[in-house]
């Protein structure tokens, strides 16, 4: 059963990282899985518009709103498996958690695989949609699996990594309605050891070579101090963390593409500058022995002439003074303002280098 329902002309705003959009007609908080199956069921059979929301951090809602029913996931279940029967020790935690607390609830529990994770915003229902990832960890590497509500039939059923169509940044849950994640199950390290320490900032931090695996206690206390001097831990009192985090992706260039690229990149930067590239591995569509690469978004945003901080200390909008990937609600601004900003990001990218800049977030009554 739900345990609030806020009055018509419900805010928004407030249920999101970036704290922009308009209200709905009405929100309703569920505090476990029958009660979003209700919920969502209900709505459904009389055709109500409903916008999931669990943590809001990867929502941009436009100003003016949703036209139909928020339902919050409020459920906050973590239980343990030990592996007698899989083999392997694993979390199942509802939806509605909050990530970095369940990241924190596996470690505090003497588990490691989940610590590279530390400090993301938003609710765990939320990372196999995204296939959330960060320092060398994305949620593809420690799925064991997701239970989804298909609301064509109203039934509950879990569904392996193999069916989700994980890639970059990406799923097939999203941007899609008929599926909502209820619950979501990792596999975790008994021993307490992190993942694999790949990102060449982390190992440097932690002492470590890249691959080597450290205490996961270690890995996420160094994460967590990584993540907050980019500003990409929230704080009430930041506005550098009034964000949707990383609000593009990093664009990945076909391999036939890819020199092209890169001789115009250095055209404007100059042939001496070291261009930072990564190996994006198979893509769909491309013949095999393609190289795809990976850029650096925030290396070209820069590049294109976009500072921490633009366009000023004025700006109700700004780029976060700490990280040009974000985004940032300065506490008085509005969602247009953020997506004419965006947009002007994304056109002067591609305008220097030909590289189009794809968003993160998931838009609700706007776009770019």
């Amino acid at each position: 059963m739900t345990d609030t329902q806020a009055p018509r002309s419900a805010p928004l705003a407030e249920l999101t990282t970036l704290r922009l959009g308009g209200p709905a007609r009405e929100i309703v908080r569920c505090a476990d899985t029958r009660a979003i199956v209700d919920a969502i069921s209900e709505l459904d059979a009389r055709s109500e518009p409903v916008l999931v929301i669990g943590g809001g951090s990867n929502l941009v809602i436009g100003d003016a709103g949703f036209d139909g029913t928020a339902v919050v996931l409020a459920s906050d279940r973590i239980e343990f498996g030990t592996g007698r029967e899989s083999g392997r020790a694993h979390v199942v935690a509802d939806a509605g958690v909050n990530w970095d607390t369940l990241v924190a609830a596996t470690v505090d529990a003497g588990y490691g695989g989940l610590e590279c994770l530390s400090g993301i915003p938003g609710a765990a229902g939320a990372t196999p949609v995204q296939n959330v990832g960060a320092y060398g960890v994305e949620v593809a590497d420690i799925l064991r699996s997701v239970q989804v509500l298909d609301r064509r039939s109203g039934t509950l059923r879990w569904v392996a990594p193999v069916e989700l169509g994980l890639g970059y940044r990406t799923s097939n849950l999203k941007n899609r309605d008929d599926f909502v994640v209820v619950a979501v199950s990792f596999w975790l390290n008994d021993d307490r050891r992190s993942q694999p320490i790949r990102y060449r900032e982390l190992a440097s931090t932690v002492g470590v070579e890249p691959g080597e695996r450290v205490d996961a206690v270690t890995a996420r206390e160094a994460v967590l101090g990584l993540r907050r001097n980019k500003g990409m831990v929230l704080d009430p009192d930041d506005f550098d963390t009034w964000s949707a985090g990383s609000f593009f992706t990093n664009p990945i260039v076909p391999g036939d593409d890819a020199p092209a690229i890169l001789d115009r990149i250095a055209a404007r930067v100059g042939e001496d500058v070291s261009i930072p590239t990564y190996p994006a591995g198979p893509q769909p569509g491309e013949p095999a022995g393609a190289h795809a690469i990976k850029l650096s978004a925030g290396w070209l945003i820069e590049r294109a002439g976009f500072s921490r901080g633009h366009p000023g200390p004025d700006s109700p909008v700004r780029l976060s003074t700490k990280h040009t990937l974000a985004l940032t609600n300065r506490g008085s601004a509005t969602t247009e303002q953020l997506l004419t900003l965006a947009r002007q990001v994304r056109d002067g990218v591609f305008d220097a280098f030909g590289v189009t800049l794809k968003p993160e977030p998931v838009f609700v009554n706007c776009s770019l």
